[in-house]
């Protein structure tokens, strides 16, 4: 539950006036609220408050998944109380929280960590950051195959307060390479004496350190997994992933691929909506909305070819916004649903067909059905016969132009490497205003004789 209103007014005017007595009273709450309350406050207040907090009580508040900006309020703090919060939170953690500081910042932190916990963060930030080894925690239950389930038990026991998590564990060989993956569940309804490589499952479900986060993503929501090993290219186990390390992974690449569709450059968001300057938002929007203005210019373009048409039925030009925006809102529905089906895997390249035949389909029925809408709407406007024939006509045609083509427009740029949320929404768009206006102006000149 939010930290109440009050509370964090109470504590903003204390911060103004005085520190004193602010660590005693956020540090009774639950540390989820102390999360919230500290991502409405600016990163100088909020970098107050985890100093005034005790050092166990700041780890578990940097722990939390509802908290942002974790690398920019540590960045305020000492380096040697920044290190302290550091080394109690997971290696996972950690790695997350260094990539996004700058490299003044890593110079600064990095000494003061311990030697084998600064080792341990060095390994894991030569991993691509959006990658398994990326966001892989190296705290894992290793289990020798000799043992029994009794003995398993007992070590589980013994390491616990060390591992991030204890629910899967992996049976390894001398040379650390995966033997087989148990669970906690199935040690403790096993019999005390049975050997572990009776109870494990002797082909696990794993990733390659270098697979994209998506990837590992996906095999733990298809497998319902609680966790999935990761390993190098030979073979040993390197460290595994959790589910909620995916968690945090879908949220982001769900954020990222918003971004994109709306023809924003990914980044746009990294900060609170009031924490990024007007000139950072303007950098990250103005590139595409320049290559679609260009664009867009065709429409002006088609309009000015069709100009004497245009003067003959001045009616004409009331159906444009409709016309083009139907097939814009078809095609954006599409794309939308293609991308999607993408993402999960569901379609590839070797389903063009399918899909293009399918959204054909699917947009002809569309376009009958608004088309029928739109030839009684033209009627009501006091259209005569033939233009709103033609309105309807547009209509059918417009919008199995713009689903069909909406289908192919993601297929071709997975083919060429391209991110299909990255083209396709505004590209749908651009393509169906000029094109639509051609279909129009094309149908009018045939019905109407111009």
């Amino acid at each position: 539950m939010p930290a109440p209103k009050d509370l964090l007014e109470r504590i903003q005017l204390r911060l103004e006036e005085s520190f004193t007595g602010i660590g005693e009273k956020v540090s009774d709450l639950p540390a989820a609220d102390i999360a919230d309350l500290l991502n409405q406050l600016n990163r100088a207040e909020a970098a107050s408050v985890v100093m005034m907090l005790p050092p166990a009580r700041a780890v578990e508040v940097m722990d939390q998944p509802t908290l942002g900006r974790r690398a920019a309020i540590l960045e305020q703090l000492e380096p040697a109380r920044a290190a302290q919060i550091l080394e109690g939170l997971s290696a996972d953690q950690r790695t997350d929280i260094v990539q996004q500081m700058g490299e003044l910042e890593r110079r600064r932190l990095l000494p003061k960590l311990k030697p084998e916990v600064r080792a341990e963060v060095e390994r894991l930030l030569q991993y691509p950051e959006h990658t398994a080894g990326g966001i892989m925690t190296t705290e894992f239950v290793r289990l020798d195959p000799k043992m029994t389930v009794g003995e398993a038990l007992k070590h589980i026991r013994s390491v616990a307060r060390e591992k991030e998590s204890i629910f899967s564990c992996y049976v390894l060989d001398a040379e650390g390479h995966l033997l087989g993956a148990v669970s906690l569940r199935d040690l403790v309804m096993a019999e005390m004496n049975q050997p572990v490589t009776e109870v494990m499952r002797k082909k696990p479900v794993f990733v390659s350190a270098l697979d994209d986060q998506e990837v590992v993503a996906n095999k733990i929501s298809k497998y319902n997994l609680l966790a999935v090993p990761v390993l190098e290219k030979d073979g040993t186990v390197v460290g595994f992933v959790t589910v909620d390390d995916v968690i945090d992974v879908i949220r982001e690449e769900e954020t990222e691929d918003i971004l994109k569709m709306g023809g924003i450059e990914p980044g746009a968001l990294d900060r609170p909506y009031f924490e990024n300057s007007i000139p950072h938002v303007v950098r990250k929007r103005i590139g595409w909305l320049m290559l679609l203005f260009v664009a867009e210019t065709f429409t002006g373009t088609v309009l000015r070819f069709y100009e004497n048409e245009l003067a003959a039925v001045v009616a004409l030009s009331f159906f444009i916004p409709l016309l083009i925006g139907t097939g814009g809102n078809a095609g954006s529905q599409t794309v939308t649903t293609v991308i999607r089906s993408i993402a999960l895997g569901e379609i590839g390249l070797r389903d063009a067909g399918r899909v293009l035949a399918r959204e054909a389909s699917t947009g002809v029925l569309i376009g009958l059905l608004v088309g029928a809408i739109a030839f009684g709407r033209a009627l009501l406007w006091g259209a005569h016969m033939p233009l709103a024939i033609t309105v309807a006509i547009t209509v059918l045609v417009i919008c199995s132009w713009s689903t069909t083509v909406g289908s192919l427009i993601p297929i071709a740029a997975e083919r060429f490497g391209i991110d299909p949320a990255v083209l396709s929404a505004p590209l749908i768009a651009t393509l169906v205003d000029a094109t639509g206006l051609v279909i129009y102006f094309t149908i009018a000149k045939a019905i109407l004789h111009l």
